[in-house]
């Protein structure tokens, strides 16, 4: 067969050479300008790729479905709700996710705090170990352990709602009775020098709870109750909380209306995950009270 190189094909005709044939010349145009025919095999690259698009085809369906659970999850912290009516700028700034809490009712409002019938709710609780109420590792413990009992380990191997908010509380040693709501909730026990967080419960559950696995995760049903509460924002630490106890308890004996129950015993609530800012955070302090006698 007769073979031209490109660049004879495209030289001058000479005079002195034979000129192909039409027929030729239409072969040799033909298969100097078609694509180079591709190799019989593929790289590995090209495997590569064709496995991962195959495999994505198959599983879109579940990983829209993944993605769509997980968008919904985040905007519920994304996209927070106000529902506490502000009494200052820094309460105006305080945002909480859009989960389930505790309800309750407000019946008098100042400029220090707020008064508040809380409904019943049921918690969760563990007791945090050392001294400190807000310790990163006694608090991340207890945390987890909760965590795990709302998310399976329990009796019926149930996942549950995550509700608000956390609940940090000092309690007498006999303990007291608690509802499972949002938050959690951790409490000292004075002759144990002992801190206790407590998850509230899902209300749909009422007292119907799956029983947890570990020993150390008790239910409990918080009653009804008075309280008086102060909102601040920022991360919480036992300073912080002392002072504003402190300050709490000298507004309220100049209460007309209310008096701190005796034996009450400070409570911390805290409303949003590690990740929201300081100064949209919102962390309460609260203690019970009842009307005065007349």
């Amino acid at each position: 067969m007769f073979l031209v190189s490109p660049s004879s094909f495209f030289a001058p005709p000479s005079t002195s050479r034979i000129r192909p044939s039409p027929i030729k010349s239409m072969a040799v145009n033909r298969s100097s300008t078609a694509p180079p025919q591709r190799r019989n095999g593929m790289s590995a690259l090209e495997a590569r790729i064709s496995l991962v698009i195959a495999l994505a085809s198959q599983t879109s369906s579940l990983s829209q479905k993944l993605l769509t659970e997980l968008a919904s999850e985040t905007a519920k912290y994304v996209f927070p709700k106000r529902i506490f009516e502000s009494r200052n700028l820094e309460e105006a700034l305080m945002s909480v996710p859009d989960l389930e809490t505790v309800k309750f009712k407000v019946l008098k409002r100042s400029d220090q705090y707020e008064i508040r019938e809380v409904e019943p709710y049921f918690v969760a609780e563990a007791t945090m170990p050392g001294k400190s109420g807000f310790d990163f590792n006694g608090a991340s413990q207890s945390f987890n352990t909760l965590a795990e009992y709302l998310f399976g380990k329990n009796t019926k191997k149930e996942s549950m709602a995550m509700t608000t908010p956390v609940i940090t509380r000092r309690t007498q040693s006999d303990g007291e009775k608690m509802e499972m709501t949002t938050p959690v909730i951790t409490k000292k026990v004075e002759d144990q020098e002992k801190w206790r967080m407590s998850f509230v419960m899902p209300s749909k559950y009422g007292s119907d709870l799956p029983l947890p696995k570990d020993s150390s995760v008790t239910i409990k049903e918080v009653p009804r109750k008075t309280v008086a509460v102060v909102a601040f924002s920022g991360f919480v630490n036992d300073e912080e909380v002392k002072g504003r106890e402190s300050r709490l308890r000298a507004a309220l004996k100049r209460d007309a209306e209310f008096q701190v129950k005796d034996g009450a015993l400070i409570e911390v609530a805290q409303y949003n995950p590690p990740f929201t800012l300081p100064f949209t955070r919102r962390n309460e302090i609260s203690l019970e009270v009842e009307r005065k006698q007349e």
